[in-house]
């Protein structure tokens, strides 16, 4: 169970081992494809420990209404303060991730969604971080 094991295992590990600040406005969950999918499963029901989340080719499935059941709009908005979406336009999860960005819309949750001319690949990916790292970070002291 990935999601135990980041929060039980990994972010406490990363606290006792190394300087870091241990405050969810310096925290954010980002990923690609699997990963893209575990930080919008995950990063939503755990406002506490994130202030941003980044997902990059990936989305809440084909039922994001379903998916993020528990995100309420006020909520998210007050505490994210980035909620960033991107997919290559021929990657095959192209639908599903504009029927998340479409839900998210519809309910008022602020977030970005991004869209490039490419497949399920590194290059797509590429690009996104390098758009998308610069937001994470901007306001972190």
């Amino acid at each position: 169970d990935f999601e135990k094991d980041l929060l039980e295992d990994l972010i406490p590990f990363v606290q006792s081992n190394y300087r870091v600040f241990t405050d969810r406005d310096h925290r954010a969950l980002a990923g690609l494809s699997m990963g893209g999918s575990q930080t919008i499963t995950i990063g939503p029901r755990h406002l506490d420990l994130f202030s941003r989340l980044a997902v990059f080719s990936a989305s809440a499935g084909s039922d994001p209404q379903a998916a993020l059941k528990g995100l309420e709009p006020k909520t998210a908005n007050a505490q994210l303060k980035l909620f960033w979406l991107g997919i290559g336009t021929e990657d095959p999860g192209y639908t599903s991730a504009k029927k998340t960005d479409d839900y998210l819309t519809s309910v008022g949750i602020k977030h970005t969604f991004k869209t490039i001319p490419g497949a399920h690949t590194w290059i797509v990916w590429r690009r996104f971080l390098n758009e998308v790292a610069p937001q994470i970070f901007a306001s972190v002291a």
